[in-house]
């Protein structure tokens, strides 16, 4: 099957020629196939970011061959994989980064190593599968060569660890997830996870170094300028913001760290 979609998600930032190193081997092997780059600003070796933001985007997309690099275990034993999805191939590293988009776009069906040397860059660089290996694989793979001539098949695929999600009455705790542009803090808990907690209208949200007087809302407006909203973002998870301000930054949150949310003393 062929692909007129390619996807690219990485950690690489725009000040380099990263992004267009990627770009032009893709445009040489298969000038005909268009590029859509969810992001390049992944924080550095964030895997689960990198992982959230693409899971996040790809059912969004035309069925695509999505490449994802966030590998800081680049030139090590770490496999090259591709994987095979009920919405699309995932091409990157065995670190956990392709699986969340994997599931979002239909489950895993099968996964090969990225081995046929035929299939990547004459020279391989040691730091930089990226332009070497990944984006050669995704190429080929959108010009219709099969999975399975990439190499053998992976069985036993990285998954990252679950985060962490603990509700409890009047008061849920979880990891961060990600951090947006925005300063928007995103939870891995879900609006299931609040109703479990039985906690409504006014809360506090806690960081280690401050907790915050919120208000479980809708959206940004539901409250004054610099007040915070408990809300359910676009991904369905339980977000923090502050009304044109940053949540990350006046409860100093960052991703894997924890956040509480508890009965505010004025909830009536």
């Amino acid at each position: 099957m062929a692909y007129d979609w390619i996807s690219v998600t990485t950690d690489y930032g725009l000040r380099d020629g990263f992004v267009a190193a990627c770009h032009g081997v893709i445009a040489r092997l298969a000038p005909a196939v268009r590029v859509i780059d969810v992001t390049h600003e992944v924080p550095p070796q964030d895997i689960r970011h990198g992982a959230m933001a693409l899971a996040q985007t790809a059912p969004f997309l035309p069925e695509s061959v999505h490449v994802a690099v966030v590998d800081p275990g680049v030139g090590t034993a770490r496999l090259g994989v591709v994987v095979v999805a009920g919405g699309g191939l995932l091409v990157g590293p065995d670190n956990g980064v392709l699986l969340p988009a994997a599931h979002a776009l239909g489950g895993v069906r099968a996964a090969y190593e990225l081995a046929e040397p035929a299939l990547r860059l004459p020279v391989t660089s040691s730091t930089f599968h990226g332009r070497d290996v990944f984006a050669p694989a995704a190429a080929h793979l959108a010009l219709g060569v099969a999975p399975a001539d990439f190499g053998d098949p992976v069985a036993d695929l990285v998954e990252l660890p679950e985060p962490f999600v603990a509700a409890f009455p009047g008061k849920l705790v979880s990891e961060v997830l990600t951090v947006d542009h925005f300063g928007n803090v995103q939870l891995a808990a879900t609006p299931s996870d609040l109703e479990l907690s039985g906690l409504a209208g006014a809360v506090l949200v806690h960081s280690e170094r401050v907790a915050v007087s919120t208000v479980i809302g809708r959206t940004f407006a539901d409250v004054p300028a610099g007040a915070s909203v408990l809300y359910t973002d676009s991904a369905g998870r339980l977000a923090v913001a502050v009304n044109g301000g940053s949540a990350a930054a006046v409860l100093g949150l960052g991703p894997a760290q924890e956040c509480t949310i508890t009965s505010s003393p004025t909830a009536t």
